[in-house]
């Protein structure tokens, strides 16, 4: 039987800065075990994230995994361009940690309410690869909140952000410190890896970094590890 499996999230889950988790967690399992449905926009904040629910309950799947508030948590260091970001995702309010929990208690609560799927929420990979920087703070913070949202609503909490610490702590990676990624970094990326043929691995290698691309966008390394969460925290559960 074909466990349909439903993943929403932001550009981490769209993966064309990313490598590609869905496929990855595919791969995890005999072909037409699984059938993947992708959500995600690139710069989704948890506000973009519930009003575009609509997709995902009109033709519910068995599974839903929600990998969200990398965005918001950025928006919370100094540097990042806030006002640019509400205009361009069409945000009412400005980013924070409670409207963040708010939006996401109000997704799961309608998924709950409109599907009979399986719930999983992923904590946040962890940003950048100094864990007592500001940027792997914010992520931790933002994990925490994740963290008690999943409890309140009496589903599943998928422990990526701690699992990426266990990495890198036993990676003792460079001190490198964490760089905002501008929209011409991101085009930066593609080019290499769409006309000079650089796979994402390749540019995260000679940038020095473990799990990302950026800071931020996830290396093969980085992916795996949500496709291991996912599958060690829902799929093997439900098979």
């Amino acid at each position: 039987m074909t466990t349909r499996i439903a993943c929403l999230g932001d550009s981490l889950t769209r993966a064309l800065f990313s490598v590609d988790y869905l496929d990855l967690l595919g791969r995890r399992h005999p072909p037409g075990d699984v059938q993947l449905a992708r959500f995600g926009a690139n710069g989704d904040f948890a506000y973009n994230l519930l009003q575009g629910l609509d997709a995902v309950v009109t033709n519910p799947p068995d599974v839903i995994t929600v990998l969200i508030g990398t965005n918001d948590a950025r928006a919370s260091l100094a540097g990042y361009p806030v006002e640019q970001a509400m205009k361009r995702k069409q945000l009412p309010d400005r980013p924070s940690a409670g409207w963040f929990q708010q939006c996401l208690g109000a997704v799961v609560t309608r998924l709950r309410a409109e599907t009979d799927a399986t719930i999983g929420l992923l904590s946040l990979p962890v940003l950048g690869q100094q864990l007592d920087g500001a940027a792997a703070q914010a992520s931790q913070a933002y994990s925490r909140v994740i963290a008690e949202v999943a409890a309140a609503n009496e589903v599943a909490y998928l422990p990526l952000h701690e699992r990426q610490i266990e990495e890198l702590r036993q990676a003792d990676p460079p001190p490198i410190s964490y760089r905002e990624v501008t929209p011409a970094a991101a085009v930066g990326v593609l080019v290499q890896h769409a006309v000079l043929r650089r796979s994402l691995d390749t540019i995260s290698r000679r940038r020095g970094l473990v799990l990302t691309t950026d800071h931020i966008h996830q290396n093969s390394r980085g992916a795996a590890l949500i496709a291991e969460v996912i599958d060690a925290g829902l799929l093997t559960r439900s098979a």
